[in-house]
């Protein structure tokens, strides 16, 4: 089978024979029909030590199962999360990090959803919002962020506001439900709001913060970094929450497990419409990680084995 594969921080990404894995205890083979292509595996290339294989969300048909695992059979459509080489013709994924593709959605709509909807699900239900209240989503026009500004709207918020990069971005995430549209570099983000939700941090964390009103909740899910400091928060009685996704699927599995029935419900209704920047081949996967370092997608990067 065909794997994208590196050997040194910050690529080159090429493409590798190897053999078919076989599933071990609890585990799932799948021919991978999409692969989502996510800022933190980017990062990762450009930034970890020493090379890490190409996971991720995939989504595609059950080839064989492992030892074990009772959910699933050969020929079922499913996605998850695969915390091994996911960038390939063939990935395992591991039965708790499952779930099954409705009939009325592709394995691409699945790929667009499920990871990028289960955390921006989970960074509004971290900031607590009260219907009314007002929410502003950083990287509105991300794979993530095109979903929390639809959640949020879908929750009840009074006001939503989507904070983006490049003024061309402007008009699809108002398409999605922002009432408002600020860039980064913008001297005032407008009326204050509630909650930030930000998938940023780094530089970004100061003029999000400062967009808070009193006692308004900044929830952080980047693996951007940055630092805040503590007056910033003193003053306005602000809090800072973190949020990693990883540590609800291991630690809450139960939560998980409805947080993702409840985001097929809302995609079965219409009340989310994921959108697909574009497709790329696996030849073509420095391609797709350029157009996510460059920030200029709007919605979700996704590659088609």
């Amino acid at each position: 089978m065909r794997r994208v594969r590196y050997e040194s921080t910050g690529g080159p990404l090429f493409l590798e024979e190897v053999p078919v894995p076989v599933p071990g205890a609890g585990e799932l083979l799948v021919r991978c029909e999409a692969v989502g292509v996510t800022l933190p595996v980017v990062r990762k290339v450009t930034e970890a030590a020493e090379p890490i294989p190409l996971g991720g969300e995939i989504a595609g048909n059950v080839v064989a199962v492992g030892e074990g695992v009772t959910r699933f059979r050969a020929g079922d459509r499913v996605t998850g999360l695969c915390f091994g080489h996911g960038y390939a013709d063939f990935a395992l994924l591991h039965e708790a990090m499952t779930s099954a593709v409705p009939d009325d959605a592709t394995c691409v709509e699945a790929v667009a959803l499920v990871r990028s909807g289960l955390v921006a699900f989970g960074a509004l239900e971290a900031a607590r919002p009260v219907p009314g209240e007002a929410v502003l989503v950083t990287a509105a026009a991300s794979g993530i962020g095109q979903l929390a500004v639809q959640l949020a709207r879908a929750r009840g918020a009074g006001r939503v506001v989507g904070a983006v990069s490049a003024p061309a971005k402007a008009d699809f995430v108002r398409s999605l439900g922002a009432d408002e549209c600020v860039q980064y570099g913008d001297a005032d983000w407008g009326e204050p709001v509630d909650c930030v939700l930000d998938a940023v941090g780094g530089d970004l964390l100061t003029p999000a913060l400062a967009a808070l009103a009193p006692h308004g909740r900044l929830v952080a899910y980047s693996s951007g970094g940055g630092t805040i400091r503590a007056y910033d928060l003193l003053v306005g009685a602000k809090s800072v929450i973190g949020f990693q996704m990883a540590l609800i699927a291991r630690g809450r599995p139960e939560l998980y497990e409805r947080w993702r029935q409840e985001l097929w419900g809302l995609f079965t209704d219409g009340t989310l419409k994921p959108t697909v920047h574009g497709e790329f081949t696996l030849e073509d996967a420095a391609r797709a990680h350029e157009v996510i370092e460059t920030r200029t997608n709007l919605g979700k990067v996704v590659l088609r084995p």
